[in-house]
């Protein structure tokens, strides 16, 4: 797939992931972006790995399903390793 393609795939993907997983992710746009980029990389390698086949062929619904998957697994990482504060019992 070519890097516009990446580009378009991941910003929709993370636009997506940020609606879907809940919290204050505090990254923005740019981090929305990233996040979707890693996102696709991430679905279309865990989804290839499953299924033997190449999910990082082009814009179409099986590579955006792929990188929403990835997205939300890159955000919700994301959210729990940059957890501050919280609720803690005393």
């Amino acid at each position: 797939m070519s890097i516009i393609a990446w580009i378009v795939v991941g910003a929709i993907a993370g636009f997506i992931a940020s609606k879907v997983v809940p919290g204050d992710e505090n990254y923005g746009v740019l981090g929305g972006l990233v996040a979707g980029i890693v996102g696709a990389l991430v679905g279309g390698f865990l989804f290839g790995a499953l299924t033997g086949e190449d999910w990082t062929t082009g814009i179409n619904i099986g590579t955006i399903v792929a990188a929403i998957v990835g997205a939300i697994i890159v955000v919700f990482v994301w959210n729990m390793v940059t957890k501050r504060g919280g609720s803690r019992a005393v």
